[in-house]
């Protein structure tokens, strides 16, 4: 991996790990693979890496689906759930394929490299 690229995946790697909307499994991921840059592991990590963020990165249509469900009103709050749900609406309308929470923007961010990561 060119040394721009990894600079930029480890940057947005750190703030997927800050993002309060980080799963647990996507920040144990991230802190693997920055753990195995540089080792014999490296290139086994990132694959395991990239599985992860695809996993994890909420497609636009799913959260509409689950800010509209009884149980995004649990998780979001009565208002809150609204508010997101229409949100999500207007970035799919402007093209957002995905939710643009902190978490998600960096799995998005870093899944763009993702051939160049594995090149």
């Amino acid at each position: 991996m060119e040394q721009k690229v990894l600079d930029y995946v480890k940057e947005k790697t750190q703030e997927l790990i800050a993002a309060q909307t980080c799963s647990q499994e996507a920040r144990e991921a991230a802190q693997a693979w920055l753990d195995a840059v540089g080792t014999e592991r490296e290139a086994q990590e990132t694959e395991k890496y990239i599985a992860e963020l695809e996993a994890d990165i909420m497609p636009i249509d799913g959260l509409i689906g689950f800010a509209e469900s009884e149980m995004g009103a649990k998780v979001f709050g009565e208002e809150k759930t609204k508010e997101v749900a229409a949100h999500a609406k207007q970035i799919k309308a402007s093209g957002a394929k995905y939710c643009d929470c902190p978490a998600c923007a960096a799995c998005e961010a870093i899944l763009a490299k993702k051939e160049e990561m594995t090149a």
